[in-house]
């Protein structure tokens, strides 16, 4: 049985959110069951990209101060790092908090730059992850509950991607990106070559919506921790009121037979999951239809069943970011205008998730459009 546990948290003031942490560790060991004294420990956040804490995007400083604190207390030495999926590190640093965390905290803030290569023993034979990630003696993952428009949540699994350097990040878009199913597994085998040892996820405030940048906060008040991402990952679309069916990432998981993957397998421990209020987050518009039908009808639709991204003008900046990160290179500016060209456009939705004035939005195909308006289809 894969142990995962929650407990309630309704703020992030530091010394409330330092009880609620204890607490939430309690049944797991304390953070002495997952720190020995000299290990060199990196916490590793989301750093999406340059947004306050208010947004959601990243993962709040509060929750890095406070488990830097507990990681030194149990003698651990302790770094902070990331690969900022847009901006450069130290900005997103500075925006979301993160640099005064490991400022107050004594902690060194650790870019990602140079990666190894490492060889996988699944889908993929040779996967590159960071230096300093991989060399760390333990990995605490400290993701954002958030929903995502390609794999519709992003959690403790999907947070570990941020150990690819941000640059190498669109290549493995491009060779994964246009299966949910493949790249799902990119993911799971990256978190399998370094398992971090502890993952507490900051739920306080979550994102619901076009995550995992454009969404919209949405508080729940939740701390989630276990030493089995996947086992965190189940209960965190549980809590958020995502179907099953629609978590991509646990499906391949069980797929692959990885512990933690199946409710039944799952010890909670920590707050009864029957006395949380019941959460039903809204999903990212840009999900395709691609859930409850036969294959050879969505194959057969595909282009009617899909949503992709066109940008709006009256918004756009024309910055290029969107274009510099289109792993296929389907977005182009042209008489100072931004157009997607549909065909190469693998719905990767990198363009959506990096866009830093929110001006790349999604549009329906003609069998989608109609199927959200029947009954029952949000």
């Amino acid at each position: 049985m894969e142990t995962v546990s929650i407990t309630t948290s309704p703020t992030y003031d530091l010394t409330a959110l330092r009880r609620a942490v204890i607490t939430l560790l309690e049944p797991l060991g304390g953070m002495s069951a997952f720190v020995t004294s000299g290990e060199r420990v990196l916490l590793k956040p989301n750093m999406l990209s340059a947004k306050e804490p208010d947004k959601a995007v990243t993962t709040h400083p509060s929750v890095v101060r406070v488990v830097a604190g507990l990681v030194k207390e149990a003698g651990g030495i302790v770094l902070i790092g990331d690969s900022p999926g847009i901006g450069g590190f130290l900005r997103v640093a500075e925006k979301s908090g993160i640099f005064k965390a490991a400022r107050e905290s004594g902690a060194p803030l650790v870019e990602f730059k140079e990666a190894v290569e490492l060889q996988g023993s699944g889908t993929f034979r040779s996967i590159r992850i960071a230096r300093a990630y991989y060399e760390a003696d333990k990995i605490i993952n400290l993701p954002k509950l958030k929903t995502h428009e390609m794999m519709t949540m992003t959690c403790a699994v999907k947070n570990l991607f941020g150990a690819v350097i941000g640059t190498e990040k669109a290549g493995w878009h491009l060779k994964a990106g246009s299966s949910r199913e493949l790249f799902a597994r990119v993911l799971l085998e990256i978190y399998l070559l370094k398992k971090p040892a502890l993952n507490i996820v900051d739920a306080i405030t979550a994102m619901e919506g076009n995550g995992p940048g454009s969404g919209d906060p949405i508080h729940l008040g939740l701390l989630i921790a276990g030493a089995n991402p996947v086992a965190v990952d189940v209960i965190a679309g549980r809590l958020a009121g995502i179907p099953a069916d629609m978590l991509c990432i646990e499906r391949e998981a069980a797929k692959m037979g990885l512990p933690g993957a199946l409710a039944s397998d799952i010890r909670l421990c920590g707050s009864p999951i029957e006395s949380i209020p019941e959460a039903r987050f809204k999903l990212p518009t840009g999900l395709d239809v691609q859930f409850g039908l036969p294959s050879f009808l969505t194959k057969a639709l595909k282009n009617q069943l899909i949503s992709y991204p066109a940008a709006n003008q009256k918004t756009c900046k024309l910055c290029g970011i969107c274009r510099d990160a289109c792993p296929p290179k389907a977005i182009t500016i042209q008489n100072s205008a931004l157009s997607v060209d549909n065909a190469r456009c693998i719905r990767c939705w990198c363009c959506r998730e990096l866009c830093p004035y929110d001006a790349m939005q999604t549009k329906s195909g003609l069998l989608l459009r109609t199927l959200k308006l029947l009954p029952g289809r949000k």
